[in-house]
């Protein structure tokens, strides 16, 4: 009996089966995204970067405030790697101090009008009626200012301040998320397991919350990535006019605004270059992982 070829057989398949691990959603997704080879090393680059930001205190060689006229704007050296500033701060310093409030600007503001999207588009989509045609058209008249424009006009007005960034890109951003829920809404509201949820008498909060939103929240996540990196953008282009981050707080953005003189670009690459190129690597990383993330929920090719 045991060496009968078939209940050798039967015995491999059994214990194959008992320690396979059971396929879950969220593991379908993880494989899905891993096949992306750009979005997985983008996630790679931004997970080095938020770990230096968190640990920027023990990684960098000098204080992102110490001023030194005497070593002011010194070329790469021993001492200095990437050189110093215009007020002879270390400007490798800078920039791992900068990747702290880079991100956190990009996390924070993007939370803030990811959760007014999702409210706006949540209601406007579930009631329709003049609730929605009141949201919608409050929607259309935030979106037919010049966004830049509008950024830069409230900047202008609250002053420099990185609370003031994140409130701005907050207030101002979460037009799309809205959109992007409200056509969820309209969609899932008519399913089946609504109508259920319905005539089991699941009061409107806890549809809204527990079987509409669940569902609608994979465009809302690839949107809100893509926020990400167009927050650090938004916030360089304030800093780089002077309305975004101010001094002693650093940013990739407001080292860049050394770059507006001439003699800086032409001279010295050492102050707008390295920062410049952290922009660039972050903002690229973030849009490859929201590829990735869009690709992945896709729901079309999740089988």
């Amino acid at each position: 009996m045991g060496n009968n070829p078939v209940l050798e057989e039967i015995e491999k398949k059994i214990d194959y089966t008992v320690a396979k691990k059971p396929i879950t959603l969220r593991s379908i997704i993880w494989k899905r995204f891993k096949k992306n080879k750009l979005a997985l090393v983008g996630l790679i680059l931004i997970s080095i970067l938020v770990i230096v930001a968190i640990f920027a205190n023990f990684i960098a060689p000098y204080p992102a405030t110490t001023v030194d006229f005497a070593n002011k704007k010194l070329p790469p050296s021993k001492e200095h790697i990437l050189g110093t500033d215009e007020l002879g701060c270390d400007v490798l310093s800078r920039l791992i101090y900068g990747a702290r409030i880079s991100l956190s600007i990009g996390l924070v503001a993007v939370c803030l009008y990811v959760s007014i999207g999702i409210l706006i588009g949540a209601i406007s989509g579930f009631f329709g009626g003049w609730i929605d045609a009141i949201l919608m058209r409050f929607t259309d008249v935030i979106i037919s200012f010049p966004w830049l424009v509008l950024v830069i006009l409230v900047a202008a007005i609250l002053g420099p301040s990185i609370y003031n960034v994140m409130l701005i890109i907050g207030l101002t951003g979460w037009t799309t998320v809205a959109r992007l829920v409200r056509g969820e809404f309209l969609k899932l509201k008519e399913m089946e397991y609504t109508l259920a949820a319905r005539g089991l008498g699941a009061n409107n909060f806890r549809i809204i919350f527990t079987h509409l939103l669940p569902n609608a929240f994979a465009p809302v996540l690839v949107a809100a990535t893509m926020g990400v990196a167009d927050a650090i953008i938004i916030e360089a282009a304030l800093s780089f006019l002077g309305l975004g981050v101010a001094f002693p707080d650093t940013s990739w953005g407001q080292m860049m605004h050394a770059a507006q003189s001439l003699s800086v670009l032409s001279r010295m690459p050492w102050l707008w270059l390295p920062p410049g190129i952290l922009i660039s690597i972050a903002v690229l990383c973030i849009n490859f992982i929201g590829d990735g993330l869009r690709d992945a929920l896709d729901p079309k090719l999740i089988r």
